[in-house]
């Protein structure tokens, strides 16, 4: 059985990718929440906010990713 942890490489290629994609949807959310009365947050301020959020997020990618190529590395 080989290993779901991700090489570093492979969290560095997907960083960038996983930054923004989570400044997005912060800022999506806080849109949203306009209706219950949050005010929204700037794409700049979602942008800053969104730095520290992406490391798990960008490790839950890589761990996905890293599984569907050992998926791919069995057939």
């Amino acid at each position: 059985m080989t290993s779901l942890r991700p090489s570093w490489k492979l969290k560095l290629l997907l960083f960038p990718f996983v930054l923004p994609a989570v400044a997005i949807n912060l800022f999506l959310l806080f849109l949203l929440l306009q209706s219950l009365g949050v005010t929204a947050l700037s794409p700049t301020t979602a942008l800053i906010v969104s730095v520290p959020l992406a490391f798990p997020a960008n490790w839950a990618a890589s761990r996905w990713v890293q599984g569907l190529l050992n998926e791919a590395d069995k057939s």
